[in-house]
């Protein structure tokens, strides 16, 4: 009898979907064609499956909305960016650059702070106000001194129903001690993962996904390494929600925001509308893949 569900966990060659109906369980195995036709299911992936004997059986993976290499995952509909107020310090340079590799993913990003305990009231009082720019851009920022209290935990954890969720940011950033405020299970899951690695760069990880407030999250920090190879010079505007909100009455279309005439987008920068920490490093960026196209 084929049914549909989703795989939340994969395990040296075994599946395990949760059945779209009876919400349980099955243990399956992906069919021998798929390897032929180099086809391999992710955690996340929707799928058919057939069920009758003990183990069943993954008969189809249904189209994807998106996929990542790290963590191997498909469909995610939104990533929590940990992002710290110090140790490591706050870099807008990192936070922009993973910010636009999860839009090239058409992924939803979220900016939530750490360790602002750590900064002096007038240090955090101007980090809040770069950050109200992110807000400003369309970004949903959760920036509280007390990074961890439970009122901004449950804010967050509001935002995961009917959705899959990864966590990502700088390594030491606290994406740990914030899955633990979460559910201890995915703390020490995580914990567990990032100690093999420090051990062993070749390690396979198994990503699962636990069922958290209505939603599926991620139990494995993503986007490691972030560079900006897949991004095109002609897409990363478009990755800018603000310039997209403003580069509709540029006067060039395709418009770049550079030396043209008529950019609404420069123009909004002057009116302090465009955070010129983002401006400046979208040229850094665009800068950066174009040499990168020198290169090959």
């Amino acid at each position: 009898m084929e049914k549909t569900g989703r795989i939340i966990k994969s395990i040296s060659g075994f599946y395990d979907v949760l059945d779209d109906e009876s919400k349980e369980l099955i243990r399956t195995r992906a069919r021998g064609n798929f390897r032929k036709r180099k086809i391999k299911p992710l955690v996340g992936d929707k799928v058919t499956f057939d069920a009758t004997g003990d183990l069943g059986y993954i008969l189809e993976i249904l189209p994807r909305e998106n996929s990542l290499v790290r963590p191997p995952i498909a469909n995610v509909n939104q990533a929590i960016v940990v992002t710290s107020a110090a140790e490591p310090n706050f870099s807008s340079n990192l936070l922009d650059k993973i910010l636009i590799n999860i839009e090239h993913n058409d992924i939803e990003p979220l900016i939530y702070l750490t360790k602002s305990d750590l900064l002096s009231e007038d240090k955090y009082v101007e980090l809040k106000q770069a950050l109200s720019g992110y807000h400003d851009a369309g970004y949903q920022v959760f920036d509280d001194q007390d990074s961890y209290n439970d009122d901004q935990v449950a804010r967050l954890e509001a935002t995961f129903a009917d959705k899959i969720t990864v966590f990502t940011g700088q390594s030491g950033a606290g994406k740990s001690t914030l899955l633990n405020h979460i559910d201890t299970e995915l703390g020490l899951a995580t914990a567990a993962i990032s100690q093999t690695l420090n051990r062993g760069k070749h390690t396979t990880r198994q990503v699962s996904l636990f069922d958290i407030s209505g939603g599926l999250v991620a139990d494995t920090p993503g986007f490691s390494s972030i560079d900006l190879m897949d991004v095109t010079p002609e897409e990363l505007p478009t990755l800018f929600p603000e310039f997209l909100k403003y580069s509709g009455e540029c006067q060039f279309r395709g418009c770049r925001h550079v030396n043209e005439p008529g950019c609404e987008v420069k123009q909004k920068l002057a009116e302090g509308k465009v955070m010129k920490s983002r401006y400046d490093n979208y040229l850094y960026f665009l800068n950066e893949i174009n040499s990168y196209k020198k290169r090959y």
